[in-house]
């Protein structure tokens, strides 16, 4: 029996910002085309943060967040924020500020977007701040304070929520043309009196708290970043003209940050206390708890869709009364990172409807654990008995166990997970067998996804045309994309993918275990959007996924064409994933059931098969003391999958969009033949990276920003792939874009293409003396 307190309140973070029909993917991309005025796109996006706001008062949530909604990416928002605009992109967003700000996402004709890459260890990405020694920050805090006034005006309690200036140092990086070993962290003494100043605007607008998002102290941080982050809040926390500041972390356990922000002089502090940021409740007894100080406890999990441990969480939260001035209840992080309804997913097996939680019954979870904190467990005394039948049905049902597929995971040796013949061999084996030329050219999967694709898409789920309509439209749009492919000169080729809408989704859809949403978007970046799917039980494959379709467009031309797999990693990463069993067993499961088609592929004449691990990166723990136990079962997760095949089949991996220096050896453990990785916002930095690791295989590093409208001339493109020579051989390099070109338009892929086939050519001309 937990003890009466002091009334605890429910808060959230941050909530999913599209809106239940992604009514604001709708209204930016209308806008975009041309078709949505600017008016009506701000009307849209105020609508959405009204009802969000009314939502989460109407559930009991105390004071809702403001300044989490956004129209591309919260971190861009804090570039507009501190003024650091990058010069190429001042005049746009002088002219007119939307505009710049989308300029600044998403590029034009003659300014390169910023780099983009993932937040933290989710699926989430920001846009990369870039600062120099020069730049010159000013406070612009006009969208933030006039978020905050609208929800004021509903008469509803808010709090601002911002990126906090340590986090926004440590995640920007140098600007161009400033020396690459610049610190954008010793700025900070430039960019606090910017953020003194935000705060003061903040509180004349109405705000009484404000909470500063600091989620980079929890990864492994030096003596100098941990006296930056005490410097910083010693200064915040004693201005005057200021509201209550609450500074947020979340993702792990905090560790030598806690003690650093537990004494300096804010007001609060937000912890995560799930997985394994569990460990900040030791860790906050250790150091004295926060007396005098507000505690917001992340109890429930804001990443996963699985329900509450209603009685676990409050246990925890019944010890965290002892070690705080006052104890409110939260998610672990914001909402962002899940759907947001589950109740619109009728089509889920009941049984399984039961044990999900998406931001709504999440946000029902918080505040039946601030009420029974403030009241005592009899006042939830149903919900508590509701929960452990749910918790109850979930670890019974033959759903979650499989004792057929356990066994064969059981049987696993390390022989499975190693290719029968080394590197140089295979290598030659291939050579001879492909036949490529010098820099040879390909793809990374997927070609647009056209409005014809979905209408079919849809309309077979809807029963309006048959499977084998269908079957024909995806053979005749495999018929232009190859034949593309071929008129282009591509020399391996994709079959494009139309019979896919996500990378994941397809896969999942076809493997016991999974659950596949209907309604279950979250963001990806921008107006990307996606639907996880739900690793609900133990994998495994009935039949063939993908060798109907590879089988098909290879009948169609002499050239390679590559099989395309999503890896064990990344059905992981972008899955919401079971929390019952150690992520490496399912690993080996969702291993296994690919090692499956990897085999059938090949027996079916594939001579190239992509296993894309883009999560590889994304998945590594925010802790280096973690690192070794994950990158050891994902590397042997994906050499299982792939260990099974002839020397002479080649075997490629594609990752994207992921600072990749830190896991060269385990992409060197992958043992994969070609890798092809995101490089050409980042100016072909993995390059380097790779060559100065001594990597030994073949690389084909992008050279063409798939995540951006603009089209690389010829020139453009030769310049990167002269830049990659400097590094890497001639005889393992590839030519590539930087990931799969679902996300443009064909005239865009077209003029791309050419141009990136036309450099190749001329390159190879001066490689090759011809």
């Amino acid at each position: 029996m937990i003890s009466k307190s002091a009334a605890a309140r429910a808060t959230v973070y941050g909530y999913p910002r599209q809106g239940p029909n992604r009514e604001l993917k709708k209204a930016i991309e209308g806008y975009w085309k041309g078709r949505v005025g600017a008016d009506a796109l701000q009307d849209t996006a105020a609508a959405l943060r009204r009802d969000t706001w009314r939502t989460l008062a109407e559930a009991g949530v105390h004071d809702v967040p403001t300044g989490d909604f956004s129209l591309y990416d919260h971190v861009l928002d804090t570039t507009v924020m501190v003024g650091a605009i990058p010069d190429r992109h001042r005049a746009a967003v002088a002219a007119n500020r939307l505009d710049g700000y989308f300029a600044m996402a998403r590029g034009t004709a003659d300014a390169a977007p910023l780099e983009m890459t993932k937040w933290f260890d989710t699926n989430y990405h920001y846009l990369v701040p870039e600062l120099g020694p020069d730049t010159v920050f000013t406070a612009d805090p006009t969208r933030q304070a006039g978020e905050l006034r609208e929800a004021l005006a509903l008469g509803l309690s808010a709090r601002p929520v911002l990126v906090g200036p340590v986090t926004y140092l440590l995640l920007a990086k140098p600007a161009p043309g400033a020396d690459p070993g610049f610190q954008p962290l010793t700025l900070l003494d430039r960019l606090l009196p910017v953020y003194a100043e935000v705060l003061a605007d903040l509180r004349a607008a109405g705000a009484e708290w404000v909470q500063l998002d600091e989620p980079a102290l929890v990864q492994d941080r030096t003596p100098a970043e941990l006296n930056a982050a005490a410097r910083a809040y010693r200064d915040l926390g004693t201005l005057t003209d200021r509201p209550q500041l609450l500074v947020a972390s979340y993702f792990d356990r905090l560790g030598e940050a806690l003690p650093v922000l537990a004494k300096s002089p804010v007001d609060g502090l937000a912890l995560d206390f799930t997985g394994p940021a569990a460990a900040n409740l030791d860790d906050l007894a250790a150091a004295g708890g926060l007396p005098g100080k507000r505690l917001v406890a992340g109890v429930v999990d804001g990443r996963n869709v699985w329900i509450n441990d209603l009685a676990a969480s409050l246990t925890t939260l019944g010890t965290l009364l002892g070690l705080a001035d006052r104890v409110d209840v939260a998610a672990s992080c914001s909402l962002l990172h899940v759907p947001l309804d589950a109740t619109a997913e009728r089509d889920v097996d009941p049984q399984i409807a039961r044990w999900l939680a998406f931001a709504r019954q999440k946000t029902t979870e918080i505040v039946t654990l601030a009420r029974g904190l403030t009241h005592g467990t009899g006042a939830i005394t149903a919900e508590l008995a509701a929960n452990r039948a749910d918790l109850g049905s979930r670890a019974g049902s033959a759903i979650t166990h499989d004792p057929a597929v356990r066994a064969r995971a059981a049987s696993v040796t390390d022989a499975h997970t190693h290719r029968s013949h080394p590197y140089p061999e295979r290598a030659a084996a291939q050579r001879a067998h492909l036949g490529l030329p010098l820099l040879p050219t390909t793809t990374i999967g997927s070609f647009p996804q056209t409005t014809a694709l979905r209408t079919a898409r849809a309309d077979l789920r809807a029963g309006r045309i048959g499977e084998a309509a269908y079957e024909e439209r995806i053979e005749a749009e495999i018929r232009e994309v190859i034949s593309f492919q071929e008129k282009t000169g591509l020399d391996v080729l994709v079959h494009g993918e139309p019979e896919r809408d996500d990378m994941v989704q397809y896969f999942a859809e076809r493997l016991t275990g999974y659950l596949a949403t209907r309604h279950g978007w979250v963001q990806s970046y921008g107006t990307r959007y996606v639907r996880p799917p739900i690793l609900a039980g133990d994998i495994s494959r009935p039949e063939p996924m993908t060798v109907r379709w590879t089988r098909y467009a290879q009948s169609l031309t002499p050239r390679p064409v590559k099989g395309m797999l999503t890896g064990p990693v990344t059905m992981l990463a972008w899955s919401f994933v079971r929390d019952d069993q150690p992520l490496a067993e399912t690993a080996r499961q969702v291993a296994l059931a690919l090692r499956d088609e990897v085999a059938d592929l090949e027996a079916a004449g594939t001579s190239v098969i992509q296993v894309d691990e883009p999560a590889l990166r994304e998945t590594l723990p925010l802790r280096a003391a973690r690192h070794a136990e994950y990158l050891a079962w994902a590397t042997a997760a994906f050499r299982l999958t792939t260990g099974g095949v002839r020397p002479d089949t080649q075997i490629h991996t594609h990752m994207c969009y992921a600072e990749f220096g830190d896991i060269l050896r385990a992409i060197d453990d992958l043992d994969a033949d070609v890798i092809s990785l995101e490089a050409a916002r980042s100016h072909m930095r993995v390059a380097d990276e790779l060559a100065g690791a001594g990597y030994p295989r073949e690389v084909g590093p992008g050279v063409y920003d798939i995540h951006s409208p603009r089209v690389p001339g010829k020139g453009e493109v030769g310049a990167l792939l002269r830049k990659a020579l400097e590094a890497i051989p001639a005889e393992r390099l590839w030519v590539n874009p930087d990931c799969g070109l679902k996300t443009r338009g064909w005239s865009e892929v077209r003029a791309a293409l050419e141009n990136l086939v036309g450099a190749a050519r001329e390159v190879r001309g001066e490689v090759s003396g011809a």
